[in-house]
């Protein structure tokens, strides 16, 4: 569970980062490109690639290279639904995309859904519609863009993160190729974001690639624990889905309220409670039953 709550921790402060950097001038697109290259270079000095098994391995070829479009292209699809759908639906798309990797534990990675498994993603998936309910159904006010473009966009949020959760998976059952895939992924991904930004002509700002090698450090952690947790429970991977997603928005809901005075709903506090009994029935339901037995 150790490894798991060190991705939730990561992947909030990331979001942490994001809400601050808009307040201090900070081109995000910038610190995403500098990001990748951290992350490369963290990779290649702490988990030591094999790029040589790259050449024979069309698997490995196939899976950083899906692996590393997507993560760029993903985050350019988020920033289109910001500013289509606005921030609350985004951020709804996205966790909402735990449907696509827990169809995928049984229909690809094997897993069995037992009773006990039944429970736990109920109340997870109860969780996750509470936490990400808000008052207020209407489009935020900086949303624009055609009704067309608010559903495409939101579409292709919740689809690039649902089909990226079931790449780190495979990704994490590639064994002593993990840092190999990793490390090709994350420089394709720079490549492709950094060309990106040199077609829109970016002006760059040294303030921006500065937060790049601290938001580096968070997504390379990350994305690092998210797979250990996977190869630790490599048989219950809807434990690491389920886990990872409602143990996010659970932190990012309560971070948000004490440390930027956002508004907690009714609904949301349910949720809060129904995402902590879904956390402990995922890990230790078998045992409660037992122990009631």
């Amino acid at each position: 569970m150790t490894y798991l709550a060190l991705a939730i921790l990561c992947s909030v402060t990331v979001s942490v980062f994001l809400k601050l950097a808009r307040s201090q001038q900070i081109q995000i697109e910038q610190s995403i490109a500098m990001n990748y290259v951290v992350a490369s270079t963290l990779t290649w000095f702490l988990l030591s690639p094999k790029l040589e098994s790259l050449k024979t391995d069309e698997t490995s070829i196939a899976l950083f290279s899906a692996l590393g479009v997507l993560l760029p292209v993903v985050f350019i699809f988020m920033s289109n639904a910001v500013r289509y759908a606005g921030i609350v639906k985004s951020d709804a798309a996205q966790r909402l995309a735990l449907f696509i990797p827990i169809l995928a534990s049984f229909t690809i990675f094997g897993e069995v859904l037992t009773s006990t498994r039944a429970v736990g993603l109920a109340l997870a998936f109860a969780a996750l519609l509470c936490l990400v309910f808000k008052s207020n159904s209407g489009r935020s006010a900086s949303a624009q863009g055609t009704k067309a473009q608010l559903v495409t966009s939101l579409l292709a949020v919740w689809l690039g993160y649902g089909v990226i959760d079931i790449l780190l998976k495979q990704v994490a059952k590639t064994g002593s190729s993990t840092g190999t895939n990793l490390f090709a992924a994350f420089v394709l991904s720079g490549v492709i974001i950094f060309t990106y930004l040199l077609i829109k002509r970016t002006r760059w700002t040294l303030r921006s690639l500065l937060a790049g090698v601290v938001l580096g450090a968070l997504n390379f952690g990350n994305i690092w624990f998210y797979i250990r947790a996977h190869q630790l429970y490599s048989t219950n991977p809807t434990l690491v889905f389920a886990g990872m997603n409602i143990g996010v928005i659970t932190l990012g809901t309560l971070v948000g309220a004490y440390a930027f005075r956002e508004k907690i709903s009714r609904i949301n506090a349910i949720g809060i409670v129904l995402a902590i009994a879904a956390i402990v029935w995922l890990f230790y339901g078998v045992q409660i039953l037992a122990s009631i037995a």
